[in-house]
C-alpha cells in the first residue's frame, strides 16, 4: 500500500544513482485554496536552487493547473514531487479521490500552435499537453496522479514554448488561471466574475460575455457580470452551464464562434468561477443554517414564556409572518374533530379580511377541506391559488391538536431549509399550545379546588359587616383560607388561616382545618378548646404540615359595640383601624398549629365601636415582593389608616389593589384578606 505521510511539510533529497546536480523535494499539502500558492512556492524554490530559472513560467503554469484540479475535482490532500536535474525538470501532483485505474499515457511535447487543435483529456491535461515535453499519469497503491517534464532550454537559447499570433501568451494563462485566488470568501462574487470574463474575452477576442446566476431564491437567472456588449441571439455564442449544487445553477455566454481554444477556455473559466460559486453556496448555506438555528430558538423561547393558551396561538402567526410566510393560520380541533380558526395574520393588513372569508369557505375545493385532510392524515398538504403555499399538523405528544397553514411570498417558493424549519416551528407549537393547554387545566383544577375550600359568601348581619378578598396564585391550590360562621346567640366566629405549603396535600390540609372548626362549633366548643384539638388534629393527621391561625369571636353588646375576642396561633397581627383613621396592631402571638404537643393560645379583648374595622390577613399580603422589598405589615397599616370610614367590602377591595399594585410581578403566595367593620 502507499504510504500516506503523516505530517504536512516539505523533504529534500537526493536519489542514489541519479545524476550529479539532480534535487528532488516532496511535500504533503492540505485540501484548501492556499493550496496551488504553496505548490508554486516549492516549484520556484526548487528552479532557483537548481538553477532553471529560465522554465519558471511554464512550470508555475502548469503546476497551478494541476495543483487546483486536485484540489476542486479529486478534494483530498494531495502529494507533489519536484525533481530537477540538469535535463530540466519533472513534476508529480498525487490525490487520493477513489476511481478507476487510469491508463499510462506518455507521448512527446505536442508542437501544435493551436490549443483547440489538442486532444482534449480535461482541461489540465490541455494544458499539459499543450506546454510540457512529456507528461504521463501514475497510479501507485491509493493514489493517482498526473507528472510533466520540462526540458531545459536548447543550447541556442531559443524559447521552447511556441507563440504564433492566434494562441494566448503563457503570461495571459497565468494571470486567468491565477485571477480570484487571493480572493477572500466574503469578496463580491460580481467583481470575480468581471474580471474573469473580461480576461476571457481579451483571450478570444469576443465583442462581449455575460454570466447569470440563480441562487434558487425564485428570482430565477439574474445577470452577475457583464464585459463589453451582451451575446447576440442571431450570433455564434458559446454557452457553458456552472458547476454548482442545487439550488444554485447558472451559465457562462461568451460572444465568439466554438473554435479553436475560445471553446476550451470558457469551460476552463466557467469552471473556475463555479469553484468559487459553490464556496459562496457553503458559505450563505451555513450563515442560513446559523440564522435559522438563532430564529428557532428565539421562537422557542416565546413560545415558552406564555402558558394562556389564546396567547400562545396568537403568537405562533407573528412569528411566521413575513419571515417565513405571506400569511399564516392556526386551526384547533373541537371536542368532535372539527377545525376552528384559532388564530391568523397576513402581511398585508388590507389583506387579512379577505384572508379569513376564504379560510371560512367550505366544500370539497375549499382551502378548509385541504386542512382537514392535513389533520386527519397528519402529513403535510399543498394547496394551489388564491392562497397558494402548504399546511402542517400540529401534532403533540402523540395527539392531534389542528394545522399550521402558511402561504408562500408572489416571487419566492419556499425552499427545503424554510420548509424544514416550518416543520421544526409547528412542532414547537404544538408542544407550547399543548403545555398552555395543560397549565389551564390544572389551573382550573386548583381554582375550583381552592373554592371549595372558601365560603361561597359571608354571611350578611345587620350592623355588622364582613368582606373578604381572596387572590389564588399559580396552577397549584394553596394553602389560605377564611371562613366566617356563627358561634352562638348574637356571636360570629371569624377565622383566617394559611396551611404550609401547596399542591394537593397542603389543600387536604386545609379542608381538614377547616371541617373540623366546624364540627367544633356545632358542638358549642370554645375558642381554647377548638384550638387545641385542631392542633392535637393536625399532629396525629397533619403529614408534617402546620397551620397558622387567627381566630376571633364577635359578640354584640347592647350598646351596639363589638366585643372581640382574638386568638393567634402564629398567625400576624390584626389591624385595628378606628373611625377617625388611627390603626394599630392587636393580638399576641402564640404556638403555630401542628409543630408541638401542646400550644399556647393568649387571647386580646378588642371593643369595635361604630366605625371601626379589624383587618385579617394572610402573609401572601406582608411578604408580597418588589425585588428584594416587601410589602410588610407597616406598608398594609398605612394603606388602611385613609380607608376608614369606608364599607368593609370597599376596604377590602383597596387592600387588595394596594397590595397587587405594589410590584409588577405575579404574586408568589395567596393573598387573603377579610375585614370586619362595625356598622352599627
Amino acid at each position: 500500500m502507499h504510504a500516506v505521510p503523516a505530517e504536512v511539510g516539505t523533504r529534500t533529497s537526493i536519489p542514489s544513482g541519479a545524476p550529479s546536480g539532480t534535487l528532488v523535494r516532496r511535500a504533503r499539502l492540505p485540501n484548501d485554496r492556499r493550496t496551488p500558492a504553496a505548490a508554486r512556492a516549492l516549484v520556484r524554490s526548487v528552479l532557483e536552487d537548481a538553477g532553471l530559472d529560465s522554465l519558471l513560467n511554464e512550470a508555475l503554469l502548469l503546476t497551478t493547473e494541476l495543483s487546483t484540479n486536485a484540489v476542486v475535482h479529486a478534494n483530498t490532500d494531495l502529494d507533489i514531487e519536484v525533481t530537477a536535474d540538469p535535463s530540466g525538470l519533472t513534476v508529480t501532483v498525487t490525490d487520493f479521490a477513489p476511481g478507476p485505474v487510469e491508463q499510462l499515457a506518455v507521448g512527446p511535447k505536442n508542437e501544435s500552435p493551436d490549443i483547440g487543435e489538442v486532444a482534449e483529456r480535461g482541461r489540465g491535461l490541455l494544458l499539459v499537453d499543450h506546454f510540457a515535453s512529456r507528461w504521463g499519469t501514475v497510479h501507485e497503491g491509493d493514489g493517482k496522479g498526473v507528472w510533466f517534464h520540462l526540458d531545459h532550454r536548447d543550447p541556442d537559447g531559443a524559447a521552447r514554448i511556441p507563440v504564433t499570433a492566434d494562441a494566448p501568451s503563457l503570461g495571459a494563462l497565468t494571470g486567468l488561471l491565477r485571477s480570484g485566488s487571493e480572493r477572500q470568501a466574503d469578496e463580491g462574487l460580481g467583481d470575480l466574475a468581471t474580471d474573469l470574463l473580461s480576461r476571457l474575452a481579451r483571450l478570444t477576442g469576443a465583442a462581449g460575455a455575460v454570466l447569470r446566476v440563480d441562487r434558487g431564491d425564485g428570482m430565477g437567472r439574474q445577470l452577475l457580470a457583464r464585459y463589453g456588449r451582451a451575446p447576440r441571439d442571431n450570433a455564434d455564442t458559446i454557452r457553458v452551464p456552472l458547476t454548482v449544487h442545487r439550488p444554485y445553477a447558472g451559465e457562462l455566454e461568451l460572444d465568439a464562434a466554438p473554435v479553436g481554444y475560445a471553446q476550451s477556455l470558457a469551460v476552463m473559466v466557467a469552471e473556475r468561477f463555479s469553484l468559487h460559486l459553490e464556496n459562496d453556496r457553503l458559505r450563505r448555506a451555513d450563515v442560513r443554517r446559523q440564522t435559522w438555528i438563532t430564529f428557532l430558538a428565539e421562537a422557542s423561547e416565546l413560545l415558552a414564556q406564555s402558558l394562556d393558551v389564546n396567547l400562545t396561538m396568537a403568537l405562533i402567526p407573528q412569528l411566521v409572518v413575513p419571515r417565513l410566510g405571506m400569511w399564516c393560520a392556526v386551526h384547533t380541533t373541537d371536542a368532535w374533530g372539527r377545525l376552528q380558526l384559532a388564530a391568523a395574520t397576513h402581511a398585508d393588513e388590507s389583506a387579512l379580511v379577505q384572508l379569513h372569508a376564504t379560510l371560512a369557505e367550505s366544500g370539497p375545493e375549499s382551502l378548509l377541506a385541504r386542512l382537514e385532510e392535513a389533520s386527519r392524515l397528519g402529513t403535510q398538504v399543498m394547496f394551489g391559488a388564491p392562497l397558494e403555499g402548504f399546511a402542517v399538523p400540529l401534532v403533540a405528544r402523540g395527539a392531534r391538536l389542528g394545522t399550521l397553514a402558511v402561504g408562500r411570498h408572489a416571487k419566492h417558493r419556499h425552499d427545503a431549509d424554510e420548509v424544514a424549519v416550518l416543520e421544526d416551528v409547528a412542532r414547537r407549537a404544538a408542544l407550547a399550545i399543548d403545555n398552555a393547554r395543560i397549565h389551564d387545566e390544572r389551573r382550573t383544577v386548583a381554582r375550583t379546588l381552592q373554592a371549595s375550600l372558601l365560603p361561597p359568601a359571608l354571611p350578611h348581619v345587620e350592623g355588622i359587616g364582613f368582606a373578604a378578598e381572596y387572590v389564588p396564585t399559580g396552577s397549584e391550590v394553596g394553602g389560605d383560607f377564611y371562613d366566617v360562621m356563627p358561634f352562638g346567640d348574637n356571636r360570629w366566629l371569624v377565622v383566617v388561616g394559611d396551611v404550609s405549603g401547596k399542591g394537593v396535600q397542603a389543600a387536604t390540609v386545609t379542608g381538614l382545618v377547616r371541617d373540623v372548626i366546624r364540627i367544633l362549633v356545632d358542638d358549642g366548643k370554645g375558642l381554647n378548646e377548638i384550638l387545641h384539638r385542631v392542633n392535637r388534629t393536625l399532629v396525629q393527621r397533619g403529614g408534617g404540615r402546620y397551620c397558622t391561625l387567627a381566630m376571633a369571636s364577635v359578640t354584640r353588646r347592647s350598646d351596639g359595640a363589638l366585643r372581640v375576642c382574638l386568638h393567634l396561633a402564629g398567625h400576624d397581627r390584626a389591624v385595628l383601624v378606628r373611625a377617625d383613621g388611627r390603626t394599630s396592631f392587636v393580638g399576641d402571638g402564640g404556638t403555630a398549629l401542628g409543630l408541638l404537643e401542646s400550644i399556647t393560645t393568649p387571647d386580646a379583648e378588642i371593643t369595635l365601636l361604630a366605625g371601626d374595622s379589624l383587618i385579617f390577613y394572610t402573609d401572601g399580603v406582608t411578604e408580597r415582593r418588589r425585588g428584594r422589598e416587601l410589602f410588610g405589615s407597616n406598608r398594609l397599616r398605612e394603606a388602611a389608616a385613609p380607608l376608614a370610614g369606608y364599607p368593609a367590602d370597599t376596604m377590602a377591595a383597596r387592600l387588595r389593589s394596594t397590595t397587587i399594585n405594589f410590584s409588577v410581578e405575579e404574586p408568589r403566595d395567596d393573598i387573603a384578606i377579610l375585614v370586619l367593620r362595625n356598622d352599627a
